[in-house]
């Protein structure tokens, strides 16, 4: 399993709690390289940007802003 593919399990399965959501992301984007994190990005946006936008907005950096 690719290393997106896991982050992207693990973010899935704490997304009923805020605070595990936001820590699991912060050590998702240290995980991945370049335009993985990119990608991680655009599908945080897709999956969960109605509940977490300002977690997502907020822990990405912000050379990946849109």
């Amino acid at each position: 399993m690719k290393m997106l593919e896991y982050c992207q399990r693990i973010l899935a399965k704490v997304s009923f709690d805020r605070h595990l959501f936001a820590k699991e992301l912060a050590k998702s984007i240290k995980r991945l390289e370049g335009s993985d994190v990119n990608r991680l990005r655009l599908w945080c946006i897709d999956q969960f940007g109605q509940r977490y936008e300002d977690i997502i907005l907020t822990t990405f950096p912000p050379q990946l802003a849109l």
